[in-house]
């Protein structure tokens, strides 16, 4: 993990969910600032074509893109991943891996409890929940610790939500997962501090996502945010991208273990339950 003078370097980053969302904008904006970009997703059909084009906008910029087609919350997935990084690293004594973004939205929606026991989220449903938004998060971390892919001076970035704080109907083992993975931001800041390295959580304001969509209601709960946000306006996926493009400054190495609200005031609100 040698630091090297910002000349010399060749900064990576990478976005476990970079397709669409918040992992998207941000990997476009990081471009934009001379990152090369390495991207997990997991995607098919019309779905997996748009990602490849997107992968060839970022090299029009004039950055190099790396794209995984993968399920990121599988162990030699990422097994996989992690050794063409190093691969890379190895090749190049210039790369170095700046920043990760930990951005996977993929969870069980549905209710704890129900007078239908067919609708009640089952075992499998909550742990797998757990495991994508929130465990993976250590996994990767570990597997980029273990094989010194990380720099002095490294980012990590996960992506939280309200729900990490507050109940909303079906929406409980999302609401337990990044809950915990908050917990993890704060360890991970903790364990990881004498190497230099910073963690923090980005809690976005309510946002307009493919993910977002899926949850029951979340259109109403959207027009309230907006209605009642100070700027009049819905968080943006680019609203994050662009703190996360100034957070990965070297300047921020004091910011660490923080959750960090990215939201245009909503968040200071007194939010009501929306019928």
């Amino acid at each position: 993990m040698e630091s090297k003078t910002i000349a010399d370097r060749k900064l990576w980053a990478l976005i476990l969910g970079v397709s669409s969302g918040f992992g998207r904008e941000t990997a476009l904006e990081l471009a934009k600032n001379g990152y090369n970009i390495y991207g997990v997703h997991l995607d098919t059909g019309e779905n997996k074509a748009k990602t490849e084009q997107f992968r060839k906008v970022l090299e029009t910029i004039g950055v190099q893109a790396v794209f995984f087609n993968t399920n990121a919350a599988n162990d030699e997935n990422r097994h996989e991943v992690i050794n063409i990084i190093k691969e890379n690293q190895e090749s190049d004594p210039h790369h170095v891996l700046r920043v990760v973004l930990h951005s996977l939205a993929f969870g069980a929606i549905g209710p704890f409890f129900d007078q239908n026991p067919e609708k009640m989220l089952n075992k499998k449903q909550i742990e797998m929940t757990m495991d994508v938004m929130a465990n993976s998060l250590i996994y990767w971390v570990q597997d980029l610790i273990k094989e010194r892919l990380l720099a002095e001076n490294s980012r990590i970035f996960a992506m939280t939500s309200v729900g990490s704080i507050r109940a909303m109907p079906n929406y409980g083992a999302i609401s337990a997962a990044k809950a915990a993975l908050e917990a993890y931001i704060r360890q991970i800041a903790v364990e990881l501090a004498p190497l230099k390295i910073t963690a923090n959580a980005i809690m976005a304001g309510l946002t307009d996502t493919p993910a977002a969509a899926k949850i029951p209601g979340f259109s109403k709960m959207l027009q309230y945010a907006r209605e009642h946000n100070p700027f009049q306006r819905n968080t943006v996926p680019l609203d994050v991208a662009k703190a996360i493009s100034l957070l990965v400054d070297e300047k921020f190495y004091w910011i660490t273990g923080d959750t960090i609200r990215v939201d245009g005031g909503e968040s200071i609100l007194n939010f009501i339950e929306i019928d």
